[in-house]
């Protein structure tokens, strides 16, 4: 009797992504079944439920832009950084001048010409991209405490239109909720439905055969930070909704809180894998683990211990899930 000895083939790529999603879900049900029982009288309170949405949707939007960067090969430290940045500009006495409307576009302006710099540094300049975000975390800090005089600027009353995308209700969710949403779903349809995603996950996985197929791999590169650059940008006018405050010490380790969702969420980080859904359910893990650390009155420290845990755990099991049989 002859039998076939060869190793099983591996799971299909589709498939491992539906089941890590499957995985992020049941994590989401654990946790809130954790805070149920842990604490019942405050965890499912409408507001409590509204403050984990609004907090998921800062880091959310900083996600998207992450999740794009690390599926094309490269990875971002500076976006905590450049949103405080972007916040501190947008809250200046000469840009609130203005009014809200410049506001905005301040913010957004600030974060992707912060983004284009490390683009070009790192397409162009061919810079690592670990030492070029990090230079321009440094740097951004450094601007946003000189800009802010290491004073926190608050958005001035005429102004409270910035503060209405969190203080109002649309269906019962402040607006920044709904802005995430938005920022979601642009950033699945131009990954998964666009030339330029189909050419992002090219130049993750094998940028010289990328580059041979007619891609211009330095001119994507570039765009990939400016589009994460963006991403803060929109992320610093939900922060200013949420404090009306700008502030040199927002998103303080935002990045890292972005890099591990990435991470849990299925996203190779070295390129060419990787999945927006996923991110964006690891967004939502690390917030009502947050959340939950918070109700229960443990210590921050205890709960950066668990984050850091979960982020090696995610990288253990990529690990393994890229092992093929021989």
């Amino acid at each position: 009797m002859i039998t076939d000895s060869r190793p099983a083939a591996p799971a299909p790529p589709r498939l491992r992504r539906e089941v890590r999603h499957a995985g992020l879900v049941a994590a989401l049900v654990l946790l809130a079944l954790v805070g149920l029982v842990t604490r019942p009288d405050n965890f499912a309170t409408s507001a409590n439920l509204v403050g984990v949405l609004a907090l998921a949707s800062t880091i959310g939007v900083i996600t998207v832009g992450m999740t794009f960067v690390i599926i094309g090969g490269g990875i971002d430290l500076s976006v905590g950084a450049l949103m405080a940045l972007a916040s501190v500009w947008a809250t200046t006495l000469a840009t609130q001048s203005y009014g809200p409307a410049v506001m905005v576009l301040c913010a957004i302006l600030v974060g992707t010409g912060a983004g284009l710099v490390n683009g070009l540094l790192i397409s162009y300049g061919r810079l690592v991209p670990f030492i070029a975000t990090l230079a321009m975390l440094v740097a951004a800090r450094g601007l946003a405490q000189r800009m802010s005089d290491r004073r926190t600027q608050l958005v001035r009353p005429e102004n409270d239109a910035i503060e209405a995308l969190s203080t109002g209700r649309i269906l019962g969710l402040p607006p920044v909720v709904f802005v995430f949403a938005a920022v979601a779903a642009a950033g699945w349809v131009l990954l998964n439905r666009t030339t330029f995603g189909r050419r992002t996950f090219a130049v993750g996985g094998n940028p010289e055969a990328a580059r041979l197929a007619g891609i211009d791999v330095r001119r994507h590169t570039l765009l990939l930070y400016a589009l994460s650059g963006l991403c803060c940008g929109i992320a610093a006018i939900i922060i200013m909704a949420r404090t009306t405050t700008g502030s040199s010490t927002h998103g303080d380790l935002y990045e890292l809180d972005a890099i591990a969702a990435v991470i849990i969420g299925g996203t190779l980080l070295t390129g060419g894998r990787g999945s927006l859904v996923g991110s964006i359910l690891g967004v939502l893990v690390f917030t009502l683990i947050t959340n939950l650390f918070i109700l229960n009155g443990l210590q921050t420290s205890d709960q950066l211990i668990a984050k850091g845990a979960i982020i090696v755990a995610a990288v253990l099991l990529q690990r393994r899930g890229l092992r093929t049989p021989t």
